[in-house]
């Protein structure tokens, strides 16, 4: 764990803010434990701030019961955050104010590929993208002006897409490549994949634009997250770049399996916090059970 946590009784690192950002669309499982744990411990240990930021941007898929649910969990574990909470639902109007920027520099383009296509992206575009979506050919982004505007006079629905070629041009080299904690250095390149859709009209963002404003604005300098949301770090170092943000650190922790090797899904209740919680465990027990009893809070191994 030496790669991941300063050792106990050195000098602490300069304070940091991390945070946990979880989608109130089912129960809190081991995985979600665990990245949670391993932000509240390095902001605990650094003497830091550890946030809860809640993204329910998909009205259709968030519920309150499962924010709750998520809340009370958290508290169960031991786990504490700062500043109350924030959540993506409540902040529309800074999401338009990034678009109104990235519109500025010429850098997205209406596509209005055809409903089916769209839908097939949304899994992607308001919730944190596992897996590689197809490339996006970039069928729209050589319309012309006029034919644009006909497009958009006639009513059609259509998706914000980020322009990469032209966003490209305007980053500087500090913001095509980030930093691991663990000293390692990715180049953006190595995960681009096509234009990404940034907003829609009856969307007004995608995850990758509200994480990015959000972290900016909550002062999350270490994103802490699973390994699988590792690809993602691209086009949101470009949104950084071109928003002219700060552009914080990353660890990219890897991912709690089941007894099958197979990794942890929200509809898996057997992984639950909830199950364990109502099977006896006690919170000490879960820590341990993923690997980080020696930094679970000194009220749970006291008590």
């Amino acid at each position: 764990m030496s790669a991941y946590f300063p050792e106990r009784g050195t000098e602490k690192q300069l304070a940091m803010t991390t945070r946990f950002a979880p989608s109130p669309t089912g129960l809190l499982h081991l995985g979600h434990a665990y990245s949670a744990m391993m932000a509240f411990t390095h902001a605990r240990e650094a003497g830091g701030r550890f946030l809860l930021r809640i993204e329910d941007i998909d009205v259709e898929r968030c519920h309150l019961e499962f924010e709750e649910t998520i809340q009370r969990d958290l508290k169960w574990l031991g786990i504490h955050w700062q500043n109350g909470v924030v959540r993506q639902s409540e902040r529309s109007k800074a999401y338009q104010q990034a678009l109104a920027q990235l519109s500025e520099r010429g850098v997205l383009y209406p596509c209005f590929c055809s409903r089916k296509e769209i839908q097939e992206e949304l899994a992607n575009l308001t919730s944190a993208p596992h897996q590689q979506h197809p490339i996006y050919p970039g069928t729209c982004r050589t319309l012309s002006i006029s034919e644009r505007e006909k497009q958009l006079r006639s009513g059609r629905p259509y998706a914000l897409r980020l322009d990469t070629e032209t966003a490209l041009k305007f980053l500087s080299r500090e913001a095509t490549s980030w930093k691991e904690t663990d000293a390692t250095i990715f180049q953006i390149d190595e995960f681009l994949h096509g234009d990404e859709i940034i907003a829609r009209k009856d969307i007004g963002t995608s995850y990758h634009l509200a994480v990015v404003t959000d972290d900016a604005w909550q002062g999350v300098d270490l994103v802490i997250r699973g390994e699988d949301l590792r690809p993602s770090t691209a086009v949101q170092r470009i949104l950084q770049g071109l928003l002219k943000i700060p552009l914080p650190s990353y660890l990219h922790h890897k991912l709690i399996a089941d007894e099958n090797g197979k990794r942890l899904a929200k509809r898996s209740d057997a992984s639950s916090i909830a199950n364990y919680r109502e099977r006896g465990f006690q919170p000490l027990m879960i820590w341990n059970l993923l690997g980080l009893g020696d930094f679970a809070p000194e009220t749970l191994r006291h008590s």
